[in-house]
This record gives C-alpha cells, sequence and structure tokens, in this order.
C-alpha cells in the first residue's frame, strides 16, 4: 500500500510567561536573549493608560537602555514599518519589545522581518519568504484576544493599495511571549469585548480549519470553553482578575490553534474591510464569524455540534443538524451580549466612518486571494462570498 506523506507542523514561543507579575521577569528575558538594548513597539493607546510607563519603569529598574516607536495605528501600515525600521537603525538597538495587541505585535514582527532581512515588508507578503533570523524578540501583550504575541502571521496595511498583506512566515514567532493580567484589567469594555470576540474567532475558524491537527483541536476546544465561561464576566467587571486571567489563556490556546491550523473566510473576508474602510478587525470578525459559520456548517456538523456543547448550549434529543445550528446562535448570543454592533454598516456609523455596496466585489476579490482563504472548510465562489458581505452589510 503506498503511504502518502503528510507532516503537520506546530510553531510556538521558546517561552511563554503567563499570570499576574509575568511581566516583571522582562528585563532578565532580554538578557537571556543575549541583548542589550531593545526597541520598545507600541502606540498611543498604550501610552495614554499608562501601560507603557508601567514596562519603562521595569526597565528603568534594572538600567537597561531602549529606545520607542509608540506611532503603530489599530491597522498598521507600511508606513509605520518603514518609520520604525529607521528608528531601530538610527537608535542601533539589537532587540525588540512589542507592547499592545494585534497591531504592536504585527507592526513589531514586520520591522524586524526587514531590519534582519533588507528591503520593503511588500517583499516578505505570503508564507515564509524570510531567509534570515529575526532580531531577539519579546512580545508582551495587553488585549485578550488577538495571540499575535505568539503567532507567525502579520498583517500589514499596504497604503498604496488599501489591501490588508498577510504575512505567515515561522521565523517571526516572538521568542518570548508574556501575558499578564494585571497589564489588562483598565482595557475598556468595548476593548475587552472587541479583542475576546477576535479570541473566539481563532478558535472556531482554527476547529474547523481544513488545516487542524489533534493538536490544534485540543487547544481550539479548550479555548471556546474558556471564552464562554469568561468573556461575558470580563467585559462586566474589568477587574475580575479570574476573569482577565480566563481571557489570558483562552487567546493564547486559540493563538496555539489558528497559528498551526491557519484560519478561513473569516479572517479574509475581514481582512479587507480593516483595510478599505480602517475598521476594528475584532468587531469586523465578531460581526462576519456567525454569518460564515453558518454557511461552513455543512462541511463539519460534528465539530459545530461540540461547539454548541462548549458554549454550554443543550442538545439533548436534536437532530444533527439542529444541534450544530445552536452553536451559530450561541456565537450570536455572546456577541449581543458583550456589545457587538449587528452590522457592518452599524459598526462603521460607530466609528464614524461611511461604507459603501459599491466595494464589495472588490473586497470579494481580494478576499480570495487572502492566504486565510485557503483553509476554509467549506469552498467559496465569488458569488457565495458577495452574498456574505451582503448580509453582514
Amino acid at each position: 500500500m503506498a503511504i502518502v506523506e503528510k507532516v503537520d507542523g506546530f510553531f510556538i514561543p521558546n517561552v511563554t510567561l503567563i499570570g499576574v507579575g509575568a511581566a516583571k521577569s522582562i528585563p532578565e528575558r532580554i538578557v537571556y536573549l543575549n541583548a542589550t538594548k531593545p526597541l520598545l513597539v507600541t502606540d498611543k493607546g498604550i501610552v495614554h493608560t499608562g501601560i507603557l510607563k508601567q514596562i519603562t519603569d521595569i526597565l528603568d529598574d534594572a538600567a537597561m537602555e531602549y529606545a520607542i516607536y509608540d506611532e503603530t495605528v489599530p491597522n498598521p501600515t507600511d508606513q509605520n514599518v518603514a518609520a520604525g525600521v529607521e528608528l531601530y537603525r538610527k537608535e542601533e538597538c539589537d532587540s525588540l519589545i512589542s507592547i499592545g495587541g494585534g497591531s504592536s505585535h504585527d507592526c513589531c514582527k514586520a520591522i524586524g522581518l526587514v531590519v534582519s532581512n533588507g528591503g520593503r515588508i511588500h517583499d516578505y507578503e505570503g508564507v515564509d519568504k524570510s531567509t534570515q533570523p529575526m532580531p531577539p524578540y519579546l512580545a508582551v501583550n495587553t488585549t485578550a484576544g488577538t495571540a499575535s504575541e505568539i503567532t507567525r502571521f502579520c498583517i500589514i496595511t499596504d497604503s498604496a493599495r488599501k489591501v490588508k498583506m498577510a504575512i505567515v512566515d515561522w521565523r517571526i514567532t516572538p521568542s518570548v511571549a508574556i501575558n499578564d493580567p494585571i497589564l489588562m484589567v483598565g482595557m475598556p469594555p468595548a476593548l475587552t469585548a472587541a479583542t475576546g470576540m477576535d479570541a473566539l474567532t481563532h478558535a472556531v475558524e482554527a476547529y474547523v480549519s481544513t488545516g487542524a491537527t489533534p493538536l490544534t483541536d485540543a487547544c481550539a476546544e479548550k479555548a471556546i470553553k474558556l471564552v464562554s465561561e469568561n468573556l461575558r464576566r470580563a467585559v462586566a467587571n474589568g477587574n475580575d482578575i479570574h476573569a482577565r486571567e480566563g481571557m489570558c489563556y483562552a487567546q493564547y490556546l486559540a493563538g496555539m490553534a489558528f497559528n498551526n491550523a491557519s484560519l478561513g473566510h473569516v479572517h479574509a473576508m475581514a481582512h479587507q474591510l480593516g483595510g478599505f474602510y480602517n475598521l476594528p478587525h475584532g468587531e469586523c470578525n465578531a460581526i462576519l464569524l456567525p454569518i460564515v459559520e453558518e454557511y461552513n456548517l455543512l462541511a463539519h456538523v460534528d465539530k459545530f455540534i461540540n461547539i454548541a456543547q462548549m458554549m454550554d448550549e443543550n442538545i439533548e434529543g436534536l437532530s444533527k443538524r439542529d444541534a450544530a445550528e445552536l452553536a451559530i446562535s450561541a456565537i450570536r448570543r455572546l456577541s449581543q451580549d458583550v456589545g457587538i454592533p449587528s452590522s457592518i454598516t452599524e459598526l462603521a456609523k460607530r466609528y464614524g466612518k461611511e461604507v459603501s455596496r459599491n466595494d464589495i466585489p472588490t473586497m470579494v476579490a481580494n478576499a480570495q486571494k487572502d492566504a486565510c482563504a485557503l483553509t476554509n472548510p467549506r469552498k467559496m465562489t465569488d458569488a457565495a462570498v458577495q452574498q456574505l458581505y451582503e448580509v453582514a452589510f
């Protein structure tokens, strides 16, 4: 009998620290990486909340030199990357620390790619385009959602094309990931909700991905259960440290799942909404998740039944199809409970932006080219993607 070769990979940081007080170990971890002067990559929100100062105080107490790039925008651009690379070289840094959520981590990864490999960030769009290792890199997470602090994914907006470039490269996986729930206590409810639904999206998409394995399934299943148990509590009371820690583990496990199983059309479509309209990624995912997964349901009825059970739905006495559909309704209910807008138009109004259905055909074409679309469990025609965008609008 002929044996077909199939090798599954599993990518993860060398060291992960999760728990209250984990951030205090940043200086010693930089020293362990044989580095002396990191560039801190973050955004103005992290500065204004005082989180950056918490980190710089730790570095100052350890008498460690550093430089700061704090101009990252919510959907980081190629211009952010170029400015960060320039500062890294000017300040003669030898390592990187990203502080924040997905935007800061993605910008930092892109800076590291260009610093090490040269050229422009556009040269690395796609899968494993780098040839040289990153500088020593430590990622400090301050939101419980993106899991970018552990992944080999990096999303950067091409300013000219208004397209989010998906960069997937095993070399950009951080060396050290830190999740300290103390840094998350100050997150406002809306951001807690958006990042939490992002984590759920990662877990669900990885669970039903064509790239799923027993390892990623185990991570995704626990992540879905933890989000279901903790997100409402974290949104209701940001000082609930147990809920915050639960979401730390949830988003990290979801990251372990999608970092290795990849994602699907929820992300492929959400990336276009971010690129076109600069809308927040987590909320775009949350709006699209039940819509896309309702379409995907036929491809994985049994797994959607599992999702329903993990989200505490009672499936006793139901047909398989009815039980699976409870997963979709459970996702919608959670999204509503934590205050996610019901449509893209409503989301755009919340942020003072305008969207147009006339842009849908272009977004469809770009979504179909997105790397995340490759592992969606149900093959989608352009017409199907267009229809799902129409429903979401």
